[in-house]
């Protein structure tokens, strides 16, 4: 994180259309600090979207391992004959 992605919560209320600017024409977040502590953060919506899409590929993909290290996981030729199944085909 550098000094400059750091700003302390009086620089966001007097200086917010620009705090905006900034982050959005960046793509890179913004820590606001309230009495020197880390209290938020500010980002555009984009990265917000994509670090959320991220997220979710991260769980699914821990649940995938833990199903797997539980056994309860099933080979292609299995999942095949389950979509057939239930799709009719």
């Amino acid at each position: 994180m550098r000094a400059s992605d750091v700003k302390p919560i009086t620089y966001m209320k007097t200086h917010s259309a620009e705090l905006l600017a900034a982050v959005n024409e960046k793509q890179s977040p913004i820590v606001i600090t309230q009495n020197g502590e880390p209290r938020a953060v500010v980002m555009d919506v984009a990265s917000y979207e994509r670090m959320q899409d991220t997220l979710a590929l991260l769980k699914i993909v821990a649940q995938s391992q833990e199903a797997r290290r539980k056994k309860r996981w099933l080979t292609q030729e299995q999942m095949e004959a389950v979509v057939r199944k239930r799709f009719g085909i």
